[in-house]
Formats: C-alpha cells, sequence, structure tokens
C-alpha cells in the first residue's frame, strides 16, 4: 500500500499547555508556538500527555487546539492530540480539531477500558473511518495500561487513514519488531527522547518530544543530522544532551519540563492535580542540570 507522505519529519513539539490562575494562559502559549518556529521545530503536537489534556475540560481543549491551529498560521504542521477511552467523545473531538484546520489527530490507546488487541485495532479503525485527516497512533502502555502489538499493528497499517505510530513503548527490542513488520507500511517516530537515535536509525522519521520544549534547536538538529544520513553528529547529541533529558524525566511527565520552562522564565510552572510541583530537593537538582546547559539550550 502507497503511504501518505508523512505530516512532519524531524522534530515535533509536543507543547507544554501553560495555566495562569488555574486558567489556560494562551498570552504565554502563543509565545511559546512563535519560539518553537523561529528555532526550526518541524511539527507542534498540541493537547497531548504533556500538553495535560486529560486534566482540560472539552471546552478548552476544543479552544486550545482551534488557538494553536490559528497561531501557527500554516507555518508548520499542527498535530491534535483528540484521544479517549470513550469512541463516540473520540471521533466528536476529532472532527472538531479536523473543522478548525489540525493537519493531523493523535490517538492514544483507550485508557482503563484494558480492550483487547481485537477492540483496539475496531477502536482506532473506526475513528480512521469517520475523520478527514490522517490519524497517527499513540502506543504508551506506561501511561494507558494498554498496548499495540505486532499483529494489530500489522492490520491497522492497512488502514489508508492510519498513517504513523508515536511509539514511547520503551521496549527497543518490541521496536526492532515492529519495523520489521510495519515498517514499509506506517511512518514511526519516537515517542521517547533518550530513543530517538536508536529509532531512527531503524526507519524512524523523527520525534514527538519532550525535550524541544526548552531546547527546540538542538531536537531539530539531533534529528535531521539522522534524516541526512550523518547518524554520528546524531548519536553525539544524543548523548551530549542525555542528562537533561533524563533529568526532565526525574519524575512525572509534564512536571519537570514546566519546572524547567519556569526556571527558564517562558511560562508559570502550574500544574493541575492529580500533577503536582516538585520537591524542593528535585527543584535543586534540576537547576543544576539547566545550569549545566544554561550555555547551549537554544
Amino acid at each position: 500500500m502507497k503511504r501518505e507522505k508523512p505530516v512532519f519529519t524531524g522534530a515535533g513539539t509536543a507543547i507544554v499547555t501553560p495555566f495562569k490562575n488555574d486558567e489556560v494562559d494562551y498570552d504565554a502559549l502563543g509565545k511559546l508556538i512563535d519560539n518553537q518556529i523561529a528555532a526550526g521545530i518541524d511539527s507542534i503536537v498540541v493537547c497531548g500527555t504533556t500538553g495535560e489534556a486529560s486534566t482540560l475540560t472539552d471546552e478548552e481543549h476544543r479552544d486550545v487546539i482551534k488557538f494553536t491551529v490559528e497561531k501557527v498560521a500554516k507555518r508548520v504542521p499542527v498535530i491534535a492530540g483528540t484521544g479517549s477511552n470513550d469512541y463516540a467523545y473520540a471521533v466528536d473531538l476529532s472532527l472538531h480539531a479536523c473543522e478548525v484546520g489540525a493537519d493531523a489527530l493523535l490517538h492514544v490507546t483507550p485508557y482503563y477500558n484494558k480492550a483487547s488487541q481485537a477492540g483496539l485495532v475496531k477502536y482506532f479503525s473506526k475513528i480512521a473511518d469517520n475523520v478527514t485527516k490522517p490519524v497517527i497512533l499513540y502506543n504508551v502502555p506506561s501511561r494507558t495500561g494498554c498496548a499495540i502489538g505486532i499483529d494489530a499493528y500489522k492490520e491497522l497499517a492497512q488502514h489508508p487513514n492510519i498513517i504513523a505510530t508515536k511509539e514511547a513503548c520503551g521496549d527497543i527490542s518490541f521496536l526492532v519488531k515492529l519495523f520489521h513488520a510495519v515498517g514499509d507500511q506506517i511512518y514511526i517516530y519516537s515517542g521517547n527522547d533518550d530513543q530517538i537515535i536508536p529509532i531512527m536509525s531503524l526507519g524512524g522519521k523523527g520525534v514527538i518530544s519532550v525535550l524541544s520544549n526548552i531546547a527546540p534547536a538542538v531536537t531539530v538538529e539531533m534529528t535531521h543530522a539522522c534524516l541526512n544520513g550523518d547518524f554520528r553528529r546524531g548519536a553525539e547529541l544524543q548523548l551530549e544532551y542525555l542528562e537533561l533529558i533524563n533529568a526532565l524525566f526525574m519524575t512525572v511527565n509534564p512536571i519537570p519540563v514546566k519546572v524547567a520552562m519556569s526556571m527558564l522564565g517562558m511560562c508559570t510552572d502550574e500544574l493541575r492535580l492529580p500533577l503536582c510541583t516538585m520537591s524542593d530537593k528535585e527543584n535543586e537538582k534540576l537547576k543544576k542540570v539547566l545550569l549545566q546547559y544554561g550555555g547551549k539550550i537554544k
């Protein structure tokens, strides 16, 4: 089956949703988007895990997608997180994202329900049947308790409107098997910043990144080196920035990256429960790492 071109190649930022006084801070979000694009980012991914979509109200979720599409103004592709564990809601939210101009839809495996592999195939296929923009799957079993297996991927890769997956399973052995099974039928993005180069060396098209919230130019350089066949340079950057990547995951994402962005004056570190701020010890550790990279973060 001939696939559509990928929605993007390189680095897509899983952008945070900044809050101020428990409201979405659209001024800050607009500045973050402009800064990302100025740094050369290849795509903006809005309302994903890092964007705290699970604590946005339905109205906020729709408004943040619409605002992002309008602010980006076709400068780069916008991928809207519209997944749910409720099929009807996922389709309704996806149709809204399509209507306001998102370029693709990110659909996480349905959480809590613990769907069977047959259920996952039916769920994703039916969503893809009923939306007008390409679907990118999002496999993150550590978050959802539900993983897409190889056989399910083989079936889903045959759907003409399912064009890619964000793989955050963390299992390189599984990923090798996945590329062998469907790597010529579906585009694969890394969903983990510490696995960008291994995944791209297997044929991955880039990353949907947390790191790029604070280091977009570095993440772009890392991925574009691989796209240009310079895996040595990509690997050098992967290793050079590994301590920063690890620091951004010292506790549950997006807590550390929001704290880091606050330390860098980019937005507040405000979160919504059940997420909460880090301990003083963790803050000091993160600050130390940021200072270590202070001259390099761009």
